[in-house]
């Protein structure tokens, strides 16, 4: 080729590329890309909206709005395989999905009693322990808990000073590995495992301990049961700014479904591309990506130029836990159902191995369901096996709980693949272990003209529903501040609260015994 003709494919080239980016300079009001249309997406849209941005596009990779709040039609039953409960209810302060949930939609929702779980405790062998026995035993665990909790107080904000749950186990309990008897393994997993979905040797204590959850909304957990789906509530949230169907279901042409997003490449003084694996391309002022974390771990999406080590580094701390939901369907029911009858443990000398079970009787009567939940290993070893495999394993775990009824074999299963599936990579995000203020400011800080927000950007309610409404408002803000305010997004310093966190002596008393 002659050079003449480089320097006209290079000129032509460069002018192409302009034009894919839409410049402030060019339009009255910047027009910005959404990627993922789940709560964060969602949320961020409407505060965006509510502030006058409206020229928005929202590129979902799924055939769905709603995220990992997604019901499944299973045995007639649309059941939640995802986000389930509305946790943090009962409190002082209003957790600010319950108002839409429980007022405005009118879902239908369940009290979940927990605390039956000390009588409903079986044998690896079958039959139950001892109430009086498991409620020792549970004692203890909480005991230990809440000198966790006091021992938090003496700890330094930056999380330099942070441990694990399993650590505080060691220090307050003599236990070199933490609970070690089958009872008191399945009480630490229904404690620890599943609510944080990863055991407590890589659950921080300082995160978690106490929970802001329960502390800002309250410990009552109500369980979502209702033919909508809990995902209405993201139809809801969007309709303020987004034409949906006679159902209520978002149908917006500015939401463009299976839309799997490839590459975002960038430019500080022209904006941003946003190209999918369909082959489009969509330019915009900005970006704000409201994938999973784990999506963000992934090769999914590539950044040109390459996302800064500070940011990659952030990403990477975190962790993505698995939180699987098994449904399974019985010809007949063969549990015992009423009251304190919910949900029921299963003490096996295998931690996590089919533990958690839940009758839905209160919930579907007569439908013949039972739900048990599996995490972190169990579950991504169940995601690579047939369901069938499972299906018999779980039937099992069943016959030795129950030697004296007639269990049949389950006529159904269904078992969601939320780690395996690209475009989740997992259930939501855990506490690691030495994180703090600085960390999350990291992870939802912006990159040039890149935005980040998501459930793992909530400082204090990630893995939440909430979370990842608020983290969205958050994330939505910081955009904003920068479009009307010309405000960059400060990361503070990891040390700053230095001055303010001194104990000088004055933090509770912990006793070591």
């Amino acid at each position: 080729m002659k050079p003449c003709c480089c320097v006209v494919v290079v000129a032509l080239a460069a002018v192409l590329v302009a034009a894919q980016y839409a410049s402030l300079a060019d339009a009255s009001a910047p027009r910005v890309i959404i990627v993922g249309a789940g709560m964060s997406g969602i949320s961020t849209g409407k505060r965006l909206w509510d502030s006058g941005v409206r020229d928005l596009l929202i590129l979902e990779a799924t055939d769905r709005v709603g995220g990992r709040m997604h019901n499944h039609n299973f045995g007639g039953l649309n059941v939640e395989i995802g986000a389930n409960w509305v946790e943090g209810v009962g409190g002082d302060k209003v957790n600010p999905i319950w108002p839409i949930v429980n007022s405005t939609l009118k879902l239908r929702n369940f009290r979940s009693d927990f605390d039956s779980v000390v009588g409903n405790v079986y044998k690896e062998s079958g039959g139950l322990y001892d109430e009086d026995f498991v409620q020792e035993r549970m004692d203890r665990a909480y005991e230990v808990d809440d000198k966790g909790a006091n021992l938090t107080k003496l700890m330094h904000p930056s999380g330099r000073d942070d441990i694990s749950i399993l650590a505080n186990q060691r220090l307050f309990n003599h236990q070199p590995n933490g609970p070690a008897r089958p009872v008191e393994m399945a009480l630490d997993y229904f404690i620890y495992d599943y609510e944080f979905a990863e055991p407590p040797r890589v659950t921080s204590l300082q995160n978690t301990n106490p929970l802001p959850t329960s502390v800002d909304f309250g410990e009552d957990n109500n369980f979502v049961a209702d033919q909508r789906g809990f995902e209405s509530i993201i139809h809801y949230i969007g309709s303020s700014y987004l034409a949906t169907d006679a159902n209520g279901s978002i149908s917006d042409r500015r939401v463009l479904l299976n839309k799997v997003v490839r590459q975002i490449s960038y430019d500080d003084n022209h904006g941003v591309v946003v190209k999918t694996e369909d082959g489009s391309s969509y330019g915009a002022d900005y970006v704000i990506v409201s994938t999973s974390l784990g999506v963000l771990q992934s090769d999914l999406i590539q950044f040109t130029p390459q996302l800064p080590l500070w940011k990659i580094v952030a990403i990477y701390r975190f962790d993505m836990a698995v939180y699987t939901k098994i449904f399974l369907k019985f010809p007949r029911r063969f549990w015992p159902v009423g009251e304190g009858k919910q949900f029921f443990i299963y003490a096996s000398t295998r931690r996590g191995y089919y533990s958690m079970w839940q009758s839905f009787e209160r919930e579907y009567p007569g439908a013949n369901v039972l739900l048990v939940t599996v995490t972190d290993d169990e579950a991504r070893r169940i995601e690579q096996q047939p369901d069938s495999q499972t299906m018999a394993e779980a039937v099992a775990v069943l016959r030795n709980m129950f030697p004296d009824a007639d269990v049949p074999d389950a006529t159904d299963i269904y078992v969601p693949r939320w780690w395996s599936d690209r475009f989740y990579k997992g259930s939501y995000s855990n506490w690691p272990i030495g994180v703090s203020r600085y960390e999350y400011d990291q992870l939802r800080a912006p990159v040039g003209r890149v935005y980040f927000t998501g459930e793992h950007t909530s400082e204090y309610y990630n893995g939440y529903v909430h979370g990842a409404y608020l983290a969205g408002i958050d994330s939505a803000n910081i955009l904003i501040n920068r479009i009307f305010k010309n405000e960059e997004y400060k990361v503070r310093g990891k040390y700053d609260d230095d001055q303010a966190a001194e104990v000088n002596g004055q933090a509770a008393e912990v006793k070591w015994h």
